[in-house]
């Protein structure tokens, strides 16, 4: 028969897409590693649906991996500290920098590994760094840092 008379809406996935794990170093925040973990614990259980498999082996491997940041009041920019920066027209954006895990650009929290988060990192108030982004480099000015 010929592919073309296959309903493949109803076709049944005979392997699961699999997470491809990143080169970064995986540093987490105290949270970002509760997270990992109830994800892990969500996912236990019976049953051997491909992709519950291969997100719990992608879970695993990440639980066994992090390395567990806590964020210190150095005067740094680091993972896990909210940080408060003004582009050239004063503009000003708050994010938080996070394991890549627990990233979530509606709530703030970036990936330390990020074109934004490297910009960030290390830096202190008063600094001005760039943020490399494909549309255009962004000079931005640190503001305020702080724990949260």
């Amino acid at each position: 028969m010929s592919r073309a008379f296959v309903n493949e809406d109803h076709a049944q996935p005979t392997q699961a897409a699999e997470r491809r794990v990143s080169d970064q170093p995986n540093y987490v925040t105290p949270q970002g590693l509760a997270l990992l973990k109830a994800r892990l614990r969500d996912l236990q259980g019976p049953g051997d649906d491909p992709q519950r498999l291969a997100d719990l082996h992608y879970f695993a491997q990440r639980v066994q991996s992090a390395q567990v940041v806590n964020a210190t009041d150095n005067g740094k920019v680091q993972i896990g500290s909210w940080v408060t920066f003004a582009d050239t027209q004063g503009e000003e954006q708050r994010v938080c920098l996070v394991g890549e895990d627990e990233a979530d650009a509606t709530q703030g929290r970036i990936n330390w590994g990020s074109p934004l988060g490297t910009a960030l990192l290390g830096a202190r108030v008063g600094d001005e760094v760039v943020w490399r982004r494909p549309v255009g480099d962004l000079a931005i000015e640190i503001v305020e840092i702080d724990l949260g």
